[in-house]
């Protein structure tokens, strides 16, 4: 914490690319990395970030999620569960490595990759302000929430 937050260029569930710099002295920003779409801890985590976002915007600021899933399954995600945050797709996994959030698991032998669920807090500066690995997505939107509303303060 209290270093830049790694730059990045990434397309969304619309095909369109979101850069971070972009929000550089307009927006906080919530960056959270999860598994997988539809997957039961992503579906909620993501419906509740939905549900409260205008919360997160009268804070000035934006919520991203960001998976290794594509732009086609991102919006098929979004418009199956009423999404109204960014996705961002980052199939090659070059982001969530320059966030650490991604570690290597071995199972029945064969070493694969495995996104960590974690969550950043950048201020409008650019700086990371919060840093969770390993969060339980249950009621995780109100303990973001709490950090983004002491960022004002």
């Amino acid at each position: 914490m209290g270093q830049p937050a790694p730059n990045f260029s990434l397309p969304d569930a619309d095909m369109q690319v979101v850069t971070l710099s972009a929000f550089k002295g307009k927006k906080n920003v919530v960056l959270f990395f999860y598994p997988r779409d539809g997957t039961p801890g992503c579906i909620m985590q993501a419906v509740d970030f939905s549900d409260h976002e205008s919360e997160f915007l009268r804070h000035d600021c934006v919520i991203l999620g960001v998976s290794r899933d594509d732009c086609l399954r991102h919006a098929e995600f979004r418009d199956e569960h009423g999404l109204s945050i960014g996705l961002l797709s980052d199939t090659e996994g070059e982001v969530c490595r320059s966030y650490g959030v991604l570690q290597e698991k071995e199972t029945e032998g064969v070493r694969r990759e495995s996104l960590v669920r974690s969550t950043f807090v950048i201020d409008k500066k650019g700086v990371l302000r919060h840093v969770a690995y390993n969060v339980n997505p249950r009621g995780h939107a109100a303990e973001v929430f709490n950090v983004v509303r002491r960022l004002k303060a």
